[in-house]
């Protein structure tokens, strides 16, 4: 019986893992997935490791946890969760085992569209993150595809030109544009381009220009998000989500499902290395508490 059993090794479920083993909790942590960074070059606005790639923060994040005697870690998929009264039942490929509570840190499942180019160039030219990869291609020709209405009007464009003064906003053709959207990008220079999306040119592995109908529009960058949905796991499990499909938490980080726990992208569209280290942090706190008071 371990006190937690953490299902996903990125930043949210590794800092946990490391705070839960500093305070002596018996922590099982499962991570078999495809970490959703696995294309990214370098992380950024880490404090202390600002530049470092992601295997080589995930390797020294294992150095870590490998002091701590009471941490556990498998490489192993879990198949389902099975909610009792005291303790979670996780099913491990031919095993079982009991957690008094289970933390999901699984991350969110990204789906690249079917516009051609797309899923070669996600995570070379193609990012979701300005704060976290605006800076090394900065001044340079930017793009933002807002594949629906509520994108184009949000802001993010105008974010964008924090980092380069060249931005053209793709609607694809998608929706109507409100006047007063229209006004707001055009204040920010900002130029809009409301044809259909054909496809993406690369040149050398990286984006050269967006293709239209008509013609095509040379960008070396292009922003975009792209839709996400909840693990298999998370689905199965049958947790409650919020309205945009993320997974709803009550004061503790309890899911809907009780004695199971989340952090990390999976709760919040604020998704980053840090933000997800830090939700991680606090929910090992609350686990804590509550294993505590149990």
């Amino acid at each position: 019986m371990y006190d937690v059993a953490i299902i996903g090794g990125g930043p949210a479920g590794l800092t946990a893992a490391l705070q839960l083993g500093r305070a002596r909790r018996t922590v099982l942590l499962l991570d078999a997935g495809e970490p959703r960074n696995t294309k990214a070059i370098e992380v950024h606005g880490f404090l202390t490791r600002d530049g470092t790639p992601p295997r080589e923060m995930r390797r020294l994040a294992h150095e870590e946890l490998a002091r701590y005697r009471t941490v556990e870690r498998r490489i192993e998929w879990v198949k389902r969760l099975e909610p009792k009264s005291d303790r979670v039942t996780l099913h491990i490929g031919c095993d079982t085992v009991d957690a008094r509570r289970v933390l999901l840190a699984t991350g969110m499942v990204d789906e690249p569209p079917d516009l051609p180019g797309f899923r070669e160039l996600w995570g070379e030219s193609i990012f979701q993150c300005p704060y976290c990869h605006g800076y090394e291609v900065q001044d340079q020709p930017w793009g933002y595809w807002a594949r629906l209405e509520p994108m184009i009007g949000s802001g993010f464009p105008q974010l964008l030109r924090a980092w380069t003064n060249d931005v053209v906003a793709f609607t694809g053709g998608a929706y109507p544009v409100s006047d007063e959207v229209r006004a707001n990008l055009a204040r920010a220079e900002i130029r809009l381009d409301e044809r259909p999306l054909l496809g993406l040119r690369a040149e050398h592995g990286k984006l050269a220009a967006v293709q239209l109908d008509g013609g095509e529009v040379a960008r070396s960058v292009l922003f975009a998000h792209p839709p996400q949905r909840q693990t298999a796991l998370v689905r199965e499990t049958g947790i409650e989500l919020d309205d945009v499909g993320f997974v709803k938490l009550d004061a503790h980080n309890q899911t809907s499902v009780p004695r199971i726990h989340a952090a990390g992208d999976l709760t919040t569209f604020r998704q980053s290395a840090q933000i997800a280290a830090g939700s991680g942090n606090l929910a090992a706190a609350m686990l804590n508490h509550l294993l505590m008071n149990e």
